[in-house]
């Protein structure tokens, strides 16, 4: 676990220093023209307020990870301002069917695991903040190292659909 973390916060702090113009790789989509797509995001600290349920990402990276599973095999990044418009876009948006999310925090040499549904997300700055529906384990009112993984958004493969091309590249 700890290997998968380092790996993701490693792409995802050479995503933000590196000028990316796209990163696509992908075979042929499936005869639905469907993809179930995952996304992480990441942060260095994190706050959380129970009284407000609110989630708050600190120093968050300004890309968002994203990858599909087999058969597809698409992967790729955006603009982490760029994802927040999913609550609102398209009637099968996040808006209507909340993703559930792993928080994760590393805490010292320890893993904490949080289970989520994010909703009403939030981007100013360098903050990303979210209201939050705990479904499993013990959020801390602070933590460090902050990585979120979103779970399953089924999207069309169209070139003109909102989850087509223009979700597999980053702009700049």
């Amino acid at each position: 676990m700890t290997k998968r973390r380092t790996f993701i916060a490693t792409s995802a702090l050479a995503a933000s220093l590196i000028p990316l113009k796209s990163a696509l790789a992908q075979t042929e989509p499936t005869a639905t023209g469907q993809a179930d797509f995952l996304f992480v995001q990441t942060s260095r600290s994190m706050s959380f307020d129970r009284a407000t349920n609110k989630l708050t990402l600190s120093d968050v990276s300004p890309i968002t990870l994203f990858f599909s599973d087999r058969p597809n095999r698409i992967t790729g990044n955006m603009l982490t301002e760029s994802f927040v418009p999913f609550w609102s876009t398209g009637t099968d948006s996040f808006l209507s069917d909340p993703p559930n999310a792993d928080v994760t925090i590393l805490e010292g040499n320890v893993l904490r695991q949080v289970v989520v549904v994010l909703q009403d997300p939030v981007v100013e700055g360098t903050t990303l903040s979210y209201t939050v529906r705990i479904l499993d384990g013990d959020m801390p009112a602070t933590g460090l190292d902050v990585s979120v993984f979103i779970d399953v958004v089924g999207m069309p493969l169209t070139p003109v659909s909102v989850a087509g091309a223009a979700r597999r590249s980053v702009i700049y």
